[in-house]
């Protein structure tokens, strides 16, 4: 198996993650927030996209998918076209609502394919390139790409668990 195709099956398992939870589920549900400060299945779904956008078109030297193919628009969020998530408050966390299934699904498949399109070109070779410098020790590619997959699956795990706290309440 190909250092590629290894990324391209863990982005894949994220994808399959992400349709299962949000399959079904109403607005209402999607911005439900089972306590005080805790993140909805929206956000997190967003929050997923955003750091992967982010991190993969960085490491891509490419344009995100989030304001280059205008998701930014579409969704209206009050936020800047920079933020991804990180360290939200949970006022942040709250304007994060009212997108629809269907558009945050559509959004994450944008992301994924561009993920795919990029990991399709790694090599092993590849994953000891520096990508950032702001870290001690500075982050390599293959760093950088477990980092995004490490995050994608605890984030859509959190989802899942969220949506198990609505469905059964």
């Amino acid at each position: 198996m190909q250092v590629s195709e290894v990324f391209a099956d863990a982005f894949e398992r994220t994808r399959e993650e992400v349709h299962a939870v949000l399959d079904g589920l109403s607005q209402e549900q999607l911005d439900t927030r089972p306590g005080p400060g805790a993140n909805s299945i929206g956000w997190l779904v967003w929050h997923i996209a955003r750091v992967q956008d982010d991190h993969v078109s960085d490491v891509a030297g490419r344009a995100q998918t989030w304001t280059a193919d205008g998701w930014h628009e579409r969704f209206g969020l009050p936020l800047t076209p920079v933020d991804i998530g990180y360290g939200h408050t949970s006022e942040q966390v709250a304007q994060v609502s009212g997108i629809a299934a269907a558009e945050l699904r559509a959004y994450y498949d944008a992301v994924h394919a561009a993920s795919l399109d990029y990991v399709g070109t790694v090599s092993a070779a590849d994953l000891d390139r520096i990508v950032d410098t702001s870290w001690d020790p500075p982050v390599t590619l293959g760093v950088r790409l477990v980092s995004v997959v490490n995050d994608n699956h605890q984030h859509v795990g959190q989802a899942a668990y969220v949506r198990g706290l609505i469905e059964s309440s």
